[in-house]
This record gives C-alpha cells, sequence and structure tokens, in this order.
C-alpha cells in the first residue's frame, strides 16, 4: 500500500496538469482503483504527447534540410533507430523500476503505467529540444 500512497501523490501532481477545466479520471483520486484509472490515464496522455513530439521533430528536420533531401532521410533514419532503442531501454528501465510489484494486478500497472508515462514525458521534451533553431 505504501507504493500507492506516491502513485496518488503523482497521480494527483499529473491531474493538476491537464487543466482545471476539463475533468480526468486523476480528479480527486482518493482510492486504489481512481489511481490506476490515473495512471493509465497519464500513460495515455504522455504517450500521445510523444508522438506529436517525434512527429513534429520528423517535420522539423524536413523543413531544415528542404534543399538536401538525402541528409533529411539519413537523420530521420538515425531518428527512428534511436526511438526504437529508447524504448526498448524504456520498457527495461521500467521492469526493474516495477519490479517490487510483482507482475499482474493493479498496483502493479498503475506503477507500470506510471513509468512509462514519466518516460515518455521526458523523452518528449527531448524530442522537442532537438532541432530548434
Amino acid at each position: 500500500m505504501k507504493s500507492m500512497a506516491w502513485l496518488v501523490l503523482l497521480a494527483l501532481a499529473s491531474g493538476a496538469q491537464a487543466g482545471e477545466e476539463e475533468s480526468t479520471p486523476c480528479d480527486n483520486v482518493e482510492t486504489d482503483s481512481q489511481a490506476y484509472a490515473c495512471a493509465a490515464f497519464n500513460r495515455q496522455v504522455a504517450e500521445r504527447e510523444l508522438k506529436i513530439a517525434y512527429d513534429e521533430l520528423v517535420q522539423r528536420i524536413t523543413d531544415q534540410y528542404a534543399d538536401d533531401p538525402d541528409q533529411a532521410s539519413g537523420l530521420t533514419a538515425r531518428l527512428q533507430t534511436a526511438e526504437q532503442l529508447w524504448t526498448q531501454l524504456r520498457e527495461a528501465d521500467c521492469k526493474v523500476e516495477t519490479y517490487a510489484q510483482g507482475t499482474g494486478g493493479k498496483a502493479y500497472e498503475a506503477a507500470w503505467n506510471t513509468c512509462l508515462a514519466q518516460r515518455s514525458d521526458d523523452r518528449s521534451e527531448y524530442l522537442q529540444s532537438l532541432g530548434q533553431q
């Protein structure tokens, strides 16, 4: 139950980021079930934002190397490789981080989703920083 306490705190902090106007599963988290739903929601949002950050970076590469499509293609290929390797690292890191939870069950799933969301948020920020003029 101790691990659920930090999940609730994280859920409350993450819920605040969603904005005051829209309701999310992270509003008023008081139970394990609500913490689980919040963690799943945060993962979904983080992965959607990660995809947007990735797509925007690919567009920046295309724009910045508009006069040299071969260079744009080469950099995009490197980015794809990096993204695949990062995905493997993210999953490996989250397996380590959630090891104590065991596998299966809502506590494990909440911890897993929280880990993936945190790593995805970090990666989104990194991708957004690349190729800025």
